[in-house]
């Protein structure tokens, strides 16, 4: 190892003896999709089109609980906030039934995963400037969930210190998968008996079938969607990518907090351009995109019936609908 690259290692063991500064990661859990992909299963178990986080494929949870209930292993409720459609309220109170209610953000328009992310990025920047925040996704299927939030805490240490990174979450990839985000991991950055950070060489999202062939092939990530990063340096990759989305969203703040939010949030909706997050920032591979592999546990993104019921039956983990046949 030569000097520099020495100089530019960093002990992620270090890193973990940091708490989440003073208090200060924060979650945002992504609740604002449709789900189509999913409807003939919510369909057969739910009885309505509802979108899939609302609902209850393993137990009387809904997703979206799952999904909370996860995420307060590691985050209180006050540091949480859950984006969604307004179309959405009238699944999303039993949802949040018998919990700490989270702060709510409500899309008046789907406009794509950037706006999902850097909305409330935003938002809690006007709370909190110095915040560390970690994304999730709501359709995930993970079984120990204490070692992935702790695989998270670990990497929102290292943020703490390095926040220049944002670090998205890879998994070890078992098939050439033509519907997820592909990571190629460059050099190391940091490293410990707790997990690692590498630095990205390269994203594919959603590629070909003989690009994910070659990125099997060559022991390439997943990627899961679940990111960390300083709320600051995501805004700052919206303004380096997205400039009118974040120009749009960044006209919210004089309001939040008033009478007039609602309306601020609907008026930066209106003429904001719709953006897929995965392809405006991290396709292009800035030089401040890290990845960070999980250790070894259950993961599947639910995007689709057949990813559902194949997840499950690996994981021997057989719900009443499943029983009786899907």
């Amino acid at each position: 190892m030569n000097t520099e690259e020495a100089s530019r290692r960093v002990s992620l063991a270090r890193s973990e003896t940091v708490a989440d500064g003073a208090g200060r990661l924060w979650a945002i859990v992504l609740a604002g999709g449709d789900g189509v992909r999913l409807g003939p299963l919510t369909q057969r178990v739910c009885g309505d089109d509802r979108p899939k986080q609302y609902a209850a494929l393993i137990d009387a949870r809904s997703l979206l609980r799952q999904s909370l209930d996860r995420v307060a292993l590691a985050i209180p409720d006050n540091r949480v906030t859950v984006v969604t459609h307004q179309e959405h309220d009238r699944y999303l109170a039993a949802a949040l039934a018998g919990c700490h209610r989270p702060r709510v953000l409500a899309q008046p328009q789907d406009r794509g995963t950037a706006a999902g992310v850097l909305f409330p990025a935003h938002w809690i920047s006007w709370q909190d400037p110095g915040a560390t925040v970690a994304v999730f996704p709501s359709d995930h299927f993970i079984l120990e969930e204490a070692a992935f939030m702790a695989h998270v805490q670990a990497v929102a240490a290292f943020v703490g210190q390095h926040p220049e990174w944002v670090v998205l979450l890879g998994t070890r990839a078992t098939e050439a998968e033509t519907e997820y985000g592909w990571i190629e991991p460059a050099e190391p950055i940091a490293e410990s008996a707790g997990g690692s950070v590498w630095r990205v060489g390269r994203f594919w999202e959603k590629p070909s079938k003989e690009t994910a062939r070659a990125c099997l092939a060559r022991g390439y990530l997943w990627n899961t969607f679940v990111l960390i990063a300083k709320a600051a340096t995501l805004i700052e990759a919206g303004k380096q990518f997205l400039p009118d989305l974040t120009d749009r969203l960044s006209r919210i703040k004089p309001f939040a907090g008033t009478d007039e939010e609602r309306w601020a949030i609907h008026q930066a909706y209106l003429l904001a351009p719709s953006a897929n997050f995965s392809r405006a920032i991290l396709e292009p591979c800035p030089p401040f995109l890290a990845v960070s592999p999980l250790p070894a546990l259950t993961w599947s993104d639910w995007g689709t019936p057949d990813r559902v019921i194949e997840s499950l039956r690996a994981a021997g983990v057989s719900p009443a609908w499943l029983r009786r046949g899907a």
